[in-house]
């Protein structure tokens, strides 16, 4: 017979809810004059919860205080503080740790100074979806990427590379959401979601159709989504109310948005259902396993 505790709970169901894992995701900007998206996930019996989702690393850690997202206010930037995201998630967790961060940034073993390897097999892959990945520098990601990576290693989250087995935890996996999102709406070519972009998307619609547009597809990633995560609170704007937002206005959503495309990601890694593009020095994580990876040298 099992012996259960005074909640009803037996000792291997407590096991296994010790076992659920949880997943911290970020949308960092680039440099620290821009604001940038948060989503903590955990994992419950049948499926994945959102506990939290910001659009801002301060709003996230005003969380764990108790301070609800106020998306009617302009998200402040700055530079990452991991102690304060680690210890926030740990409180929102309700004293469990973080076992994955999934980052979108390029992160390394090595310091970046230039293109990767795993940026160039990512585009070789993906650039004719229209995917291509963006090309880092000394100064994007710069101090605001090597700062990131380095403390979070100091905390015990290495960076994953090609060398780490899929749906190994405590590491920091950066991940690209872009092609993710080819894989979990089942497109074949960049999904048309970016607000900056919505110029380009669009070119003869007036701006607030645009717009419009944009919210949109926001609504039919969040369904997707929505089928391996529940409880996700991102309070969109009213169809009705869309054209009284500015693009600035609505960017913060995106960056949520992201965050939790990147959070998606991390579940599809810990069921193995990634490939990991790269070398031994960096990997970019990208959904399904299988992937056509080349077989070419490392970089130097």
């Amino acid at each position: 017979m099992a012996v259960r505790d005074r909640r009803g709970i037996d000792r291997v169901e407590r096991y296994n809810l010790r076992k659920m894992k949880s997943i911290l995701a970020l949308d960092p900007a680039w440099t620290a004059t821009e604001p940038s998206g948060v989503a903590l996930l955990h994992q419950t019996k049948d499926r994945w919860r959102c506990v939290a989702l910001s659009p801002s690393y301060g709003q996230f850690v005003a969380l764990a205080k108790g301070v609800p997202v106020d998306w009617t206010q302009a998200p402040v930037a700055g530079p990452p503080d991991v102690d304060a995201l680690l210890s926030a998630a740990q409180t929102l967790l309700e004293g469990r740790t973080v076992d994955l961060v999934t980052v979108d940034m390029p992160v390394a073993l090595d310091l970046i100074v230039k293109r990767r390897f795993a940026d160039t097999e990512v585009s070789k892959k993906f650039g004719s979806k229209g995917c291509s990945t963006l090309s880092p520098s000394p100064d994007r990601p710069g101090e605001v990427g090597l700062n990131l990576t380095e403390r979070f290693k100091e905390l015990g989250f290495p960076v994953a590379t090609t060398s780490t087995a899929v749906g190994t935890e405590r590491v920091l996996a950066e991940v690209y959401p872009h092609p993710a999102l080819l894989h979990l709406l089942k497109k074949d070519f960049r999904y048309k979601y970016k607000i900056g972009r919505a110029n380009e998307y669009w070119p003869e619609k007036t701006p607030e159709e645009r717009r419009r547009r944009i919210v949109k597809n926001w609504r039919k990633i969040i369904d997707a989504l929505s089928e391996d995560i529940a409880k996700i609170d991102l309070p969109l704007p009213a169809k009705d109310a869309i054209e009284t937002f500015a693009s600035s206005h609505l960017k913060r959503f995106e960056d949520a948005l992201d965050a939790l495309i990147c959070a998606w990601v991390g579940i599809k890694y810990f069921e193995g259902d990634c490939t990991a593009f790269g070398d031994s020095s960096a990997a970019i994580w990208i959904p399904p396993k299988g992937l056509d990876v080349a077989e070419l040298p490392e970089s130097e």
